[in-house]
């Protein structure tokens, strides 16, 4: 799962119209908000779903780690398939999500996540440190790391199930 986390002022998403995708969420609500939080935007890989219980568990890890470092309680998780162009498959993309969701709840997050399978509006206010704009690739257990562009080695973080230096 690819995770492009932003440290927000504030952010707001609205529904304006159902998505390509085959599951659409009915929403319960047409606007969601948090206030200076952790805008998560996600996006499940293909071959995810052969570790999904894991991916949600390191995703979760990935989000509080950071969430814990900026002091921040209020967690956007939006799904977001236009990070990648292999996206898992959209079952499995959601499993994930609700998931790792479920679980940052547990850790005491407030955790907004938008309906899956909808376009929305934004209205985003970022803030501007060295910590406010993160990117983190977390893939299933057993799979290799892809190899970074030396010009991305800085802001960018591989988290697989295995521990660094086994095989």
């Amino acid at each position: 799962m690819r995770l492009l986390m932003l440290h927000v002022d504030a952010f707001t998403c609205t529904i304006t119209q159902k998505g390509r995708s085959p599951i659409t969420e009915m929403p319960s609500t047409p606007s969601m908000h948090i206030d200076d939080g952790l805008l998560v935007l996600a996006n499940a890989e293909d071959g995810d779903e052969a570790d999904s219980d894991g991916v949600a568990e390191r995703v979760a890890q990935e989000i509080r780690r950071l969430a814990s470092q900026l002091k921040l309680r209020e967690v956007m998780l939006l799904p977001f398939a236009h990070l990648f162009a292999d996206p898992a498959p959209p079952e499995a993309a959601l499993s994930i999500l609700e998931a790792a969701a479920a679980d940052l709840r547990s850790g005491g997050l407030r955790v907004e996540r938008p309906p899956f399978g909808w376009f929305h509006t934004w209205d985003l206010q970022a803030k501007g440190h060295p910590l406010s704009r993160v990117a983190r690739t977390v893939r299933p257990a057993g799979a290799t790391a892809p190899q970074p562009r030396p010009e991305n080695r800085s802001s960018r973080t591989h988290v697989s199930g295995q521990p660094r230096g086994s095989s």
